[in-house]
């Protein structure tokens, strides 16, 4: 990793369902609740999605940042996850991208999912995460995710 503002990650090693393993771009993250000060903060992994429309994220984390899930604003629809119906209720976080204690914090309207079964990371989609950042760029061929700096408003 060069600096919080240009970050790269390799792509974190996963059991296939044969005998290889498989690549994925899982990267470091921290979540907050900005709106309870004294509510933890969780460190966490992400898998960043470019086919997610939003970040996605299991009730369980929901209680860890002390947020009353079903007081955010329900969507109850095909996707974003699955092609079934499931209710994602949608609250303000903000996410740390890198080590803990990273500098690089973006506010994110994220999802969070009463029967999303935790996989151990949630999803980084492209409104909240991707549109965060002035770029990012998947190297397949090398295992790598590259990350730009976060982008002005």
């Amino acid at each position: 990793m060069k600096s919080f503002l240009d970050m790269r990650f390799e792509y974190k090693r996963y059991h296939g369902i044969t005998d290889s393993d498989i690549g994925r771009p899982v990267i470091p993250i921290t979540l907050y609740n900005p709106h309870a000060a004294s509510a933890p903060s969780v460190g966490y992994h992400g898998l960043v999605d470019s086919g997610a429309d939003f970040c996605v994220f299991s009730r369980e984390i929901a209680e860890l940042l002390e947020i009353d899930l079903t007081a955010g604003e329900r969507y109850s629809g095909t996707g974003p996850v699955a092609s079934e119906s499931r209710p994602v209720y949608f609250h303000e976080i903000e996410i740390g991208i890198g080590p803990y204690g990273s500098r690089l914090r973006v506010p994110v309207w994220a999802g969070f999912m009463p029967d999303l079964t935790d996989s151990g990371y949630g999803l980084l989609g492209r409104h909240g995460f991707f549109s965060s950042l002035t770029f990012v760029k998947f190297k397949e061929t090398d295992s790598i995710l590259e990350i730009g700096k976060q982008r002005r408003v």
